[in-house]
């Protein structure tokens, strides 16, 4: 009797954990370069510029714009649009050879109009410069593989698609990098946990995109507005893709963890700062509105029961609070829980031994979605404040092309 009871109380975590090992699936790789030798003549491919908005990336931009300038595709030119930096991004961006590009144009950002963010307005400047077929735009924290943008051109033809995104690999040098982020990618994989198929226009709200490396053909890019369309959006990639989508166009999405790798956010600070500012926004832009009131407190809820119930009940256990029952479920569950967070986390990179201490994690994702949630009237990031209404409504007509109806104040 005691095993049922401890089956039963155990059920919610089993769904889970089938859920995540039957359901869940990585985009299918990005496929290797095309059998027949070189890259064909200049002539024959479609030409692409490459747009990197950068601001305050003097310590990334090198990296990031000689991986770019290294590529072994034919025909492309690059775009550093300096963002108003402080840190002598721009400087730096001059500094570099162009490499295999056409061109490599350092333009200086105007200073950002009412109603946009930093990052869109940034792209908007740099796809008006642009002279290519086809946009790529890629943010300065990553870095390239040289046969990259081939492939990803290569597979945007093959499949018909409008626009391809690339899911790369994380680098995490810190701890709380190690933590923290293998739970926020879970999140992810649970609420996108087949990127990689393909979605009829209906089912928009489930379209996601990396912004860290998004490439429309330009008449796709055009007709669903470009970044003006969603100028005043903290997660401008998401939406970008929701209107893809909705617009009937095709998105593919890949992965290619070796020639694609990003360190999003460097130590605990800005991992905290980052995904405040787009978590909660993010989320809630993929539900319909009238459950995004209820949305928030159910994410917290549910978070802290599959997460934190069960090492909390076994630490009350250990200290002689309930009976030997409570002990030995609380006691079966945090274990497993050690070793998914550990087999997770090591997925990403990070250390085994960062598994077991998942709890901490915990603590802190829960933490970043209180934060961005109570903070969701105004998102703050590399020292510009915007004010924000989490709960505008984005309904299926205005995330198809056509002019953004997010509301800013």
């Amino acid at each position: 009797m005691a095993g049922l009871s401890l089956l039963l109380w155990s059920l919610p975590w089993i769904v889970l954990g089938g859920y995540i090992v039957l359901g869940v699936r990585e985009p299918p790789p990005l496929p290797g370069p095309p059998r027949g030798g070189p890259p064909r003549a200049r002539s024959s491919r479609p030409a692409v510029s490459v747009i990197v908005p950068a601001r305050n990336e003097a310590h990334n931009i090198g990296a990031c714009v000689g991986s770019i300038a290294a590529s072994d595709y034919p025909d492309f030119e690059l775009i550093i649009v300096d963002d108003q930096s402080h840190d002598g991004t721009g400087a730096r961006a001059r500094g570099i050879g162009r490499g295999r590009a056409t061109r490599l144009l350092v333009v200086d950002g105007e200073l950002v109009p009412p109603g946009w963010f930093g990052k869109q307005w940034a792209c908007w400047q740099g796809a008006r410069e642009a002279r290519g077929d086809l946009l790529l735009f890629t943010d300065a924290d990553t870095v390239h593989g040289s046969g990259l943008l081939a492939r990803a051109v290569a597979e945007l033809d093959t499949t018909g698609g409008d626009a391809l995104t690339v899911i790369g690999r994380q680098t995490m040098a810190s701890f709380w990098e190690q933590l923290v982020q293998p739970q926020v990618f879970l999140l992810l994989a649970l609420r996108y946990p087949r990127m990689g198929v393909a979605l009829p226009a209906r089912r928009w709200r489930s379209a996601i995109a990396n912004g860290q490396y998004l490439l429309f053909r330009q008449d796709a890019y055009q007709e669903i507005g470009g970044h003006a369309a969603v100028r005043y959006e903290a997660a401008e990639d998401l939406r970008l893709a929701q209107r893809l989508v909705a617009g009937g166009c095709r998105l593919i999405v890949r992965s290619a963890h070796r020639d694609l790798a990003t360190r999003m956010y460097q130590g605990l600070g800005e991992v905290v700062a980052g995904w405040s500012k787009n978590m909660m926004q993010a989320g809630l832009r993929t539900v319909p509105q009238m459950l995004r009131p209820c949305a928030a407190p159910l994410m917290l809820l549910s978070g802290m029961v599959i997460w934190l119930a069960p090492p909390a009940a076994f630490g009350a256990a250990l200290l002689g609070m309930g009976e030997t029952v409570l002990l030995a479920w609380s006691a079966g569950v945090t274990g497993c829980l050690m070793l998914f967070w550990t087999w997770w986390g090591t997925r990403f990179g990070a250390p085994a031994w960062v598994g077991p201490l998942y709890p901490l994690g915990a603590v802190v994702g829960h933490w970043i979605l209180l934060r961005s949630w109570l903070g969701r009237s105004r998102v703050e990031w590399k020292g510009r404040s915007y004010a924000w209404d989490v709960y505008a409504d984005v309904s299926e007509e205005s995330a198809a092309p056509g002019p953004t109806r997010a509301r800013w104040r």
